[in-house]
C-alpha cells in the first residue's frame, strides 16, 4: 500500500454576493489516490468556481485538447462525456473518456462524467424500469472500465435533455414518453448509480424540460442540479438560472423564493474554445454554486470497482424472435427482435440485422434499418427484397464485444406487387438564412 501525505494549506475570506458564499483560496484539495491538484480559485463570472464540459465535438480530427491551458485559463473542474444510449455515439465517448481525464487530471483539474440518455418506446412502467437499470448499468461498467471514482472525480451526471421515444423518416418527433414515464426512468437510473457508487449523481437538464416533461418529484429533488441557461451573465448578481420572463418554472428543484435550487450552471455554449485550449470555435461554460468546501463535498468518497463490476467480454447473449411480417415487393420485411443476457436482463449494447443465405443470395442492394424500443429490444426493417421464398439469419452483434453474437434462422415469401409505387417528386433544397447559434450568448 502507498503511503499518502496529505497537505491542506489554504486563506480564505468570504464574500457574501446573491445569496451565496464566495471565497478565494490556496487551497491544497485532500485527495486519496495520487499526489494534490491545482488549487482551487474562483475566476468563474460572479467569483465562482469555473469548468468546461466536452465531449468527442472537442476533438474536430481527432485534435487533443490542452488541458494544461485549460487550467491556466482558471479552469478548475470539466465534464467528460463517458457514455450513451446510442452505439455509435457511445464508442466515440468511449473512445475520447480515459484520454481526456488523464489529461485533466494530469493539468490539476478535477473530472465528471455524464451519460445522454435516450428513452424506451415501451408500453409499461416495469418495462421503462429494466431499460434505466440497463443503462446505468453501461455507466457503472463504463466508469469501472477507468477505475471507479476517486476524489479527483465528481459524482457521475445524467444528461436528460429529450422525450420523444419515436422518430418519422424526416427527424421528426411523432411520439414523446409521459411525464410520469420520464420521472420513473430518471429516478430509477439516479438510485442505480447511487447505490451503486455511494456517490449522489448529478442531473443535467433544462427549466423547460423539468417543469414540462418530468413530474416534480421528492426523490428526484435529494439529487444535485446541473442546469442549462444561457444569455444570463453569472457575473451580474442578480441573475439567475431558472426564472421565465413572468413567474418561474416550477419543478422538483424550484424553491419557495421561485429561484432553482442549482449546483452546477451551463450558462453558455458560446465559450472561446482556444482560449481554453480546446481544438475549434465554441465550448460549454459551466460554473459551480458554493464554496470550496461545498465542491470538496460533492467529491467525497471513492468507488473501487470489484470484478464483477468491471464489464464482461463476450458475454453469451440469447436472442428471441417476438414477430415477423412480409408480403410483397412494395413492402418491407418488419421483425421485432429482443436479446437478453445470461442473467435474463437485456443486453446493453448492440444491434440486430438481416444475413442472407449464402448457398441463395438475393444479387440485390438492400436497404436495411434497426430501431432501438428499448435495451435489448429493436424492430428490423429490411427494404428492397425481391419476390421469391428466401432464408437467412436475423443476427444480433456487438461491436464493443461486450456480448456474443446470436442470431436466429428466418424463412419467408415475397409476393410479386401488383404495381409499383409511385417515387415522390424530388423537391429542391431551399436555402436557410445563416442563424447564428451564439447570438445573445456569454462570449467568456
Amino acid at each position: 500500500m502507498r503511503h499518502k501525505v496529505l497537505v491542506i494549506a489554504f486563506t480564505f475570506f468570504a464574500l457574501f454576493s446573491n445569496g451565496l458564499v464566495s471565497a478565494q483560496a490556496n487551497e491544497v484539495p485532500v485527495i486519496t489516490d495520487a499526489g494534490p491538484l491545482a488549487p482551487i480559485e474562483f475566476k468563474g463570472p460572479g467569483t465562482r468556481i469555473h469548468g468546461t464540459d466536452v465531449s468527442r465535438w472537442q476533438h474536430p480530427n481527432g485534435k487533443l485538447i490542452d488541458f494544461k491551458k485549460k487550467r491556466a485559463a482558471g479552469i478548475n473542474f470539466v465534464m467528460i462525456k463517458g457514455s450513451d444510449t446510442r452505439d455509435e455515439a457511445d464508442a466515440l465517448a468511449r473512445k475520447w473518456l480515459k484520454i481526456d481525464r488523464e489529461a485533466a487530471q494530469a493539468a490539476g483539474i478535477y473530472t465528471g462524467f455524464y451519460h445522454y440518455a435516450i428513452l424506451p418506446n415501451v408500453p409499461t412502467k416495469t418495462l421503462v424500469i429494466k431499460d434505466a437499470e440497463a443503462q446505468a448499468q453501461k455507466v457503472l461498467w463504463r466508469i469501472a472500465s477507468i477505475g471507479g471514482l476517486t476524489e479527483k472525480d465528481l459524482p457521475i451526471a445524467l444528461d436528460l435533455e429529450n422525450r420523444c421515444v419515436q422518430y418519422r423518416s424526416n427527424k421528426s418527433c411523432s411520439k414523446y414518453a409521459s411525464q410520469s414515464t420520464v420521472t420513473t426512468w430518471a429516478e430509477t437510473f439516479l438510485r442505480e448509480i447511487y447505490e451503486k457508487t455511494g456517490r449522489k449523481p448529478i442531473l443535467y437538464s433544462y427549466s423547460n424540460f423539468l417543469e414540462s416533461s418530468m413530474k416534480r418529484s421528492k426523490e428526484l429533488a435529494q439529487y444535485p442540479l446541473w442546469i442549462a441557461q444561457y444569455g444570463l451573465d453569472p457575473a451580474v448578481p442578480t441573475n439567475h438560472p431558472g426564472m421565465k420572463n413572468t413567474g418561474c418554472y416550477v419543478h422538483s428543484w424550484t424553491a419557495a423564493n421561485c429561484k432553482a435550487q442549482w449546483t452546477m450552471w451551463q450558462y453558455s455554449s458560446c465559450g472561446i474554445a482556444p482560449k481554453y485550449g480546446v481544438p475549434g470555435s465554441r465550448l460549454d461554460l459551466n460554473v459551480f454554486r458554493g464554496s470550496h468546501e461545498a465542491f470538496a463535498a460533492l467529491r467525497k468518497g471513492t468507488w473501487i470497482p470489484e470484478p464483477a463490476d468491471f464489464m464482461p467480454v463476450g458475454e453469451p447473449s440469447f436472442m428471441t424472435v417476438k414477430s415477423a411480417t412480409f408480403s410483397n415487393t412494395n413492402r418491407p420485411l418488419v421483425v421485432d427482435v429482443d436479446v437478453a443476457r445470461p442473467t435474463l436482463e437485456p443486453v446493453v449494447t448492440g444491434s440486430v440485422k438481416f444475413v442472407q443465405d449464402p448457398l441463395n443470395p438475393m444479387k440485390v442492394s438492400l436497404k436495411q434499418s434497426a430501431v432501438r424500443a428499448t435495451s435489448g429490444s429493436w424492430t428490423l426493417s429490411v427494404a428492397g427484397i425481391p419476390a421469391g421464398t428466401w432464408s437467412g439469419m436475423i443476427e444480433y452483434f456487438d461491436n464493443s464485444d461486450t456480448h456474443a453474437t446470436s442470431s436466429q434462422p428466418i424463412t419467408f415469401t415475397i409476393e410479386q406487387a401488383l404495381t409499383t409505387p409511385t417515387p415522390k417528386p424530388t423537391k429542391k433544397p431551399v436555402a436557410k438564412p445563416a442563424k447564428d447559434g451564439c447570438r445573445g450568448q456569454i462570449k467568456n
